[in-house]
């Protein structure tokens, strides 16, 4: 709380009296990320994008908003504040779930996801890869950055989905040459 008073240039009594304590601060901070991200995220999927068009939206959504992500908030959430953590984790394991579903029946609809795939098992491996991503012991920022993670994530999701013609679609949005 010392910390936040300083930065804003104001003093802890103000803060308290905003919020009763660290532990509802942290809590609504955590739901105001997620709600503008979710948002976000509904915005892009208004948009009538084809489904590869609309991940890579997202992702590029998703990196600006985390920009000045320094230190994983997630790993000093669950540390500290373990109850706020575990509610987060299932809010976004069912947002991103249903946003995939629904990626993945947009995506077969037009043809350029294969109909053979179970949806609910990709949309789950989907989670795994964009939160397996942030274990810095895993994946060291020294070897590699955010940005490049999630396109990785992003590039092996779709490779694993997508049609010859959904392929030939993520090659003119990543410039690859295989």
């Amino acid at each position: 709380m010392d910390d936040i008073s300083k930065d804003l240039g104001i003093s802890k009594k103000t803060i308290y009296t905003h919020f009763r304590n660290k532990t509802e601060l942290v809590n609504e901070s955590t739901c105001y990320v997620f709600e503008r991200i979710q948002s976000g995220i509904e915005k892009i999927c208004a948009n009538k994008l084809n489904a590869i068009e609309e991940l890579f939206e997202i992702k590029q959504f998703v990196l600006t908003v985390l920009r000045n992500e320094d230190s994983s908030p997630q790993h000093q959430l669950q540390k500290f504040f373990p109850d706020i953590h575990a509610r987060f984790k299932n809010k976004h394991l069912t947002t991103v779930n249903n946003s995939i579903v629904k990626n993945i029946e947009k995506g077969i609809a037009s043809g350029i996801y294969r109909e053979n795939i179970d949806k609910h098992f990709v949309s789950r491996m989907y989670f795994i890869g964009i939160t397996g991503i942030k274990d810095e012991e895993t994946f060291p920022k020294e070897m590699y950055t955010k940005q490049q993670l999630m396109e990785y994530v992003l590039d092996y999701h779709i490779r694993a989905i997508a049609t010859e013609e959904g392929i030939q679609i993520l090659k003119q949005l990543t410039n690859h040459k295989n």
